[in-house]
């Protein structure tokens, strides 16, 4: 009799998967970015069942896992259809092999001189696409640590490289899965929060999918977020380092450890030299990975390259959209140069404010302030491509907010920008994404009873 209860709870969570299981293996091998109907229809289901998934099975964990990997393991021979980045991850991963510094070539650079210096040259350069090729590339070291192996175990075809990067990727989500349940266990949060963030359809198709290193980043993120809260603050600056090194943006978080070394809001000069410590071990690693492609040159290729995602690029922004059709009105023109400076500066005026005036009673708290940092860095920036949201959604797991939650799967109407030749957004979706955000943000920040949503 107890056997068939526990057969009949697992009816329908593995209906859910089977059904999942065939809308991921149509999302992965049969369907256009362009067919922006399909592509929220599925996404939609794929969301749908997510949710009911995570909502019915909490005490289902090795099943949830077991779903987790499947899901991924799917997508494995796919090429991304979703974003054409996975080209210039190649295209730079053999241009180390090769023996030449990617941040010092731009693809485009070898068009001109009819030379191509990796297998498939013409081919990756076509996939990028023009934008990509005429720019330096902007990945930090272990990012580019991942294309170099990719170039190592398949230097002559491309689905052979998807495949390398791929399975990075997915044991990036295996790490994170398994320190962020350490982490959540001794935080004394619910385990089964973590697949809010494993499970969740968004992660699969953006990272597993669309092979963007987002996922990396956060493995390394929670690592050292776990390995601090037993104080090993030396070994979690290390980690720290190494997720700066896969992408730049948790230097964004930096200053919120000014905190964390301190007791009851007073430094000691112990707990004084360990944060001094903490920040020297941040940067002496991170410029240490750098220092093998250091040049004069470097350092110029790569700010404008950095610089370009404050004063030349857009997409799927929300206040700065507002301010750009204030500067229209006043202007007559794009304010893009003048707004693209200012934002960044409020960021880390906020950022400094969260650092010093917050009071961090908890290591709860303490991860709360990185995900108001780090929502205030998406609200504020010129471009939010989806995947930009792994972050933040990662940070929610550990606190009772679930608007990221809910922003992961309103972005995909982004997406239906795509549908247009020119990539022509349309202004209307994006202020009913936004408008959804805004609106759960605002109820949860505002509401005692914010800890009920979606529980």
């Amino acid at each position: 009799m107890l056997k068939r209860l526990q057969l009949q709870d697992y009816k329908i969570p593995l209906l859910f998967i089977i059904i999942s299981t065939l809308f991921y293996i149509s999302f992965a091998y049969n369907l256009e970015r362009t067919d922006s109907t399909k592509l929220i229809t599925l996404y939609t289901a794929l969301f749908i069942f997510f949710y009911k998934l995570t909502r019915i099975s909490r005490n289902h964990f090795k099943l949830l896992v077991a779903a987790a990997i499947a899901f991924r393991l799917i997508f494995s021979v796919a090429i991304p259809n979703l974003s054409q980045d996975f080209y210039r991850f190649i295209w730079d991963g053999r241009m180390l092999l090769q023996g030449l510094n990617p941040y010092l070539y731009t693809p485009e650079s070898f068009i001109s001189l009819g030379q191509f210096p990796v297998a498939q040259g013409q081919e990756l350069i076509a996939g990028m696409g023009t934008l990509n090729a005429s720019h330096f590339t902007n990945y930090p070291p272990i990012n580019q640590l991942c294309f170099a192996i990719a170039a190592l175990f398949s230097g002559h075809s491309i689905l052979g490289s998807v495949v390398v990067l791929r399975v990075l990727i997915i044991a990036a989500d295996i790490g994170t899965l398994y320190f962020g349940v350490k982490l959540l266990k001794r935080l004394k949060i619910p385990v089964s929060n973590i697949f809010w963030f494993i499970l969740n359809p968004f992660i699969i198709i953006e990272l597993t999918g669309n092979l963007h290193f987002e996922g990396v980043m956060v493995f390394f993120l929670v690592w050292s977020l776990y390995v601090l809260h037993q104080n090993k603050w030396k070994y979690a600056a290390l980690l720290f380092a190494f997720s700066i090194s896969v992408k730049l943006i948790p230097l964004l978080l930096l200053p919120l450890f000014f905190k964390r070394f301190n007791t009851n809001g007073v430094f000691t000069t112990y707990s004084f030299k360990k944060l001094i410590g903490f920040y020297a071990i941040v940067g002496g690693v991170t410029l240490l990975l750098f220092a093998p492609f250091f040049s004069f040159e470097f350092i110029s290729n790569y700010s404008k390259t950095v610089g370009l995602w404050f004063s030349n690029f857009e997409f799927n922004a929300s206040i700065y959209y507002l301010l750009r059709e204030i500067g229209f009105w006043y202007s007559g023109y794009n304010q893009i140069a003048v707004i693209g400076k200012l934002l960044p500066i409020l960021v880390i005026i906020y950022v400094l404010y969260l650092a010093v005036f917050t009071q961090q009673k908890s290591y709860i708290t303490f991860i709360k302030t990185m995900l108001f940092a780090f929502t205030a860095y998406l609200l504020l920036s010129t471009t939010v491509h989806p995947w930009y949201l792994t972050t933040l959604l990662f940070l929610s797991v550990f606190t009772n907010y679930k608007f990221p939650l809910v922003w992961t799967y309103v972005i995909i109407l982004s997406y239906i920008a795509y549908a247009s030749p020119t990539t022509s957004e349309n202004l209307w979706l994006i202020s009913l994404e936004y408008t959804v955000v805004f609106c759960v943000m605002a109820w949860e920040t505002t509401t005692k009873k914010r800890h009920m949503l979606f529980n």
